[in-house]
């Protein structure tokens, strides 16, 4: 017997009389059955998350003039006249964007039960 079942229950025999015995409350939740709480646990196998990988290196490579601020290079003249680069930020925003289509990809809608 569920919670709702029990309401439904003393609901009735509350129409039927204004006293509800204490013996009929305490039986009827001794019927009660336990409620259970189930947690899915989400994984994936290492073949899955190797293609995923797989798909998002393959497209931030094909990306790879969005991901750094090319505006922002610092450079060093260092001995020989050498110029290195010192610095250079990095485009995150683009870089999640790439990342976040990749990833949409692997989504499966939900179904909606009621």
């Amino acid at each position: 017997m569920t919670k709702l079942e029990l309401i439904a229950k003393l609901e009735g025999a509350k129409e039927l009389t204004s006293t509800v015995s204490i013996d009929l409350v305490l039986a009827a939740i001794g019927m009660l059955e336990a409620e259970v709480k189930v947690e899915k646990v989400f994984g994936i196998s290492q073949e899955f998350a190797e293609e995923i990988a797989s798909k998002i290196e393959s497209v931030l490579d094909n990306n790879r003039e969005d991901l750094a601020d090319r505006d922002s290079a610092e450079f060093e003249l260092n001995y020989d006249n050498r110029i290195e680069l010192s610095s250079v930020d990095v485009n995150v925003y683009d870089i999640m964007n790439h990342i976040t289509k990749c990833l949409e990809e692997f989504v499966t809608p939900e179904e909606i039960t009621e």
